[in-house]
């Protein structure tokens, strides 16, 4: 449910784009595009462009910085998610006959068991502005390192202390999870990309402005 602010504006004063804050990350924001689990742009996304809460941008420079050092650089999928998207995941949780990404996303489970299983929320964190979803990118191969699984595969393997994959690959999940957990965000044990602020400066505020930089401007 969303909690209004300032008589009910809809009020991005404390959101700020996430490239102004944290020069050279990479953005793929998959909910602008159709290659996401639906299948089609998801609604309020209405460019790809990573917003986030001031308190949360500086966090992660802080681990950018770091895993720069270490030859890395931070890719982001997706990160403020307006009321408004998660409505749409839901609405498309009801529609039975709509499975077009199942072979890529959740090849192993039915769609209901997404909810039931915690890997789509009906209340997202995102929404509260200091969420992420990551991944690293190798700056001498300038590719995404691996990971043992892609972001929003849904399915046991996603889960961050999964051990049936290489030795590498859940050391690489490792790296980004203890330099964010050292940044100051907390893991998410259902997907090894995902990270909220821990001290998010509004844990019960759920915004509906859209996923727009003109819109940060303009408040």
């Amino acid at each position: 449910m969303f909690v209004p602010q300032r008589g009910g504006v809809l009020d991005a004063s404390d959101f700020v784009i996430l490239a102004d804050y944290v020069p050279g990350i990479i953005q793929e924001i998959r909910y602008y595009s159709t290659y996401n689990f639906i299948g089609d742009r998801i609604d309020s996304y209405e460019e790809p462009s990573a917003l986030l809460t001031k308190q949360a941008a500086r966090a992660l420079k802080t681990v950018s910085n770091e895993l720069n050092v270490q030859g890395y650089r931070l890719k982001v999928f997706d990160a403020y998610r307006p009321v408004k998207a998660v409505q749409h995941f839901v609405l498309w949780g009801i529609e039975d006959l709509d499975l077009r990404m199942k072979p890529f996303f959740y090849p192993d489970l039915e769609k209901q068991e997404l909810f039931a299983k915690g890997y789509i929320a009906s209340k997202s964190s995102h929404s509260r502005g200091s969420t992420v979803d990551l991944t690293l990118l190798d700056m001498q191969t300038g590719k995404e390192v691996d990971m043992g699984s892609p972001f929003d595969f849904f399915g046991e393997i996603s889960h961050p202390d999964y051990r049936g994959i290489t030795a590498e690959q859940f050391q690489n999940r490792m790296r980004l999870q203890k330099a964010m957990i050292r940044g100051g965000f907390l893991p998410y044990d259902c997907e090894w990309w995902h990270f909220t602020l821990k001290d998010e400066p509004f844990p019960d505020t759920y915004f509906e402005f859209p996923v727009s930089s003109e819109y940060l401007r303009r408040g």
